[in-house]
């Protein structure tokens, strides 16, 4: 009798109707007047539309000769590799290793995790002390070992490099817990059958742990993709209005400059669907390279 009570699912529609509403007023209007927006001449955030552009396509148009949009674009996609390379890679080594410890596994599970549960706007803050070229924490150091001429890390060459390293140390613990969960779903037997059979540690990793982790890792890298596009709170913070020289712009935040700084409202959201639409097809494209396994 008690499996009869899922049989009529006419009252789940109102449990959904709340969710799909909310959904409706605060995700997809706002999403629909943003493509909307990206057609029409608006300057500062808050005033009316004074008409559409002329040709109506005249912001995507701007886009092919934007050098800033061109760099916003290819720093994104850098970030991209770097998120899956160092967010994902790291998060992979680091969860296997405390995954094999016996003791201090809580404590470096904490410890790994921290960083995530910090502002980003604190973490700017601090790296920017770090990164200080008068008496900041790096050169400091390097100024103690004798290294000679101090380092710009905020110079046009390197900027790049000094902001996307705490990006990347950012979210590498909240990759980390996720692939720790995989691992706890990992039956303990198969790693006692494959020891009787004389299998050694990495041999255990590499065709037991790997494998059966495999999905997890899929969904961790499309993570670490799509998030690349929306990247924006740390970078502002370290590196304002893209500085220097506009070499630090990244979708998310060129997509802000303009909407706040530039007062370009209407540009602004023709970023902001260049950014949707690119999430789409790099998840599509990922979700096909990585497609995940049926076990």
């Amino acid at each position: 009798m008690g499996a009869n009570i899922y049989k009529n699912k006419k009252p789940l529609i109102f449990f959904l109707l709340p969710a799909f509403l909310f959904m409706l007023v605060y995700l997809y209007y706002p999403f629909f007047m943003n493509i909307v927006n990206s057609f029409q001449k608006i300057g500062r955030l808050g005033t009316a539309a004074k008409g559409w552009n002329d040709p109506w396509y005249l912001n995507y148009t701007n886009m092919l000769t934007d050098k800033n949009m061109h760099t916003a674009l290819v720093n994104t996609l850098i970030m991209m590799a770097v998120t899956i390379v160092g967010q994902v890679g790291i998060a992979i080594v680091l969860a296997i290793l405390v995954d094999n410890i016996g003791r201090g596994a809580k404590f470096f599970r904490t410890v790994y995790f921290f960083p995530i549960v910090i502002s980003a706007t604190a973490l700017g803050l601090l790296f920017n002390l770090i990164f200080l070229y008068n008496k900041g924490m790096i050169n400091q150091l390097l100024e103690h070992l004798g290294a000679g001429e101090l380092i710009d890390w905020k110079a046009k060459g390197i900027a790049l490099v000094t902001m996307m390293i705490p990006v990347m140390w950012q979210y590498v613990g909240f990759y980390f817990v996720i692939l720790i969960t995989g691992l706890n779903n990992i039956s303990e037997d198969l790693y006692e059958v494959a020891s009787i059979d004389g299998a050694t540690r990495w041999q255990r990793v590499r065709y037991i742990t790997i494998p059966l982790l495999r999905n997890v890792m899929c969904t961790c890298v499309v993570l670490a993709v799509t998030g690349a596009l929306k990247v924006f709170d740390l970078p502002w913070v370290m590196f304002p209005k893209g500085m220097p020289q506009g070499t630090t712009f990244l979708t998310g935040t060129y997509m802000y400059y303009h909407t706040m700084e530039a007062m370009n409202v209407d540009y602004g959201s023709a970023i902001a669907v260049v950014i949707v639409v690119l999430g789409i097809v790099t998840s599509k494209v990922v979700n096909a390279v990585f497609k995940e396994a049926d076990y």
